[in-house]
């Protein structure tokens, strides 16, 4: 896999930063993106499914349209972390996801999937929550 340009999920407030994702060539990366500031970190697999789950339950605001990602990058996503993933269950419950993203199965379906695949080791249990902290974090430098 090469670097791909960044794809937003959306924005936590009207015309603020936006949250997304990088696709780069052995890992994905949280990506905010302020004014013409890119700001990233690496993002293990809660953070990366927070993201389908912020996108598939539709919980931010319109990401910039030229940066928007699609069904087929978040299938991309969580096929990825599907195959670095080790315990078999988790495994399954992935497939299960990535099933229900490839169906075109409505949001909430998608994203309940998505939820019941999360690690749950982080402190923010709530995707978006989780989302922002980061968000914020990497602003704030």
């Amino acid at each position: 896999m090469q670097v791909e340009a960044p794809r937003a999920i959306g924005r936590w407030r009207p015309n603020g930063p936006w949250i997304g994702f990088l696709a780069g060539p052995d890992s994905y990366r949280l990506c905010v993106g302020a004014d013409d500031r890119l700001l990233s970190e690496e993002a293990d697999a809660d953070v990366l499914l927070s993201l389908a789950i912020a996108y598939f339950e539709e919980a931010l605001e319109a990401a910039p349209p030229d940066l928007e990602a699609t069904h087929g990058d978040l299938s991309g996503l969580v096929r990825f972390v599907a195959s670095h993933e080790r315990e078999s269950a988790l495994r399954a419950c992935l497939g299960e996801a990535i099933d229900a993203i490839d169906d075109g199965l409505a949001g909430d379906a998608v994203a309940r999937r998505l939820a019941a695949c999360r690690p749950m080791k982080n402190e923010q249990a709530d995707p978006v929550d989780l989302l922002v902290a980061r968000a914020t974090r990497l602003l704030d430098g």
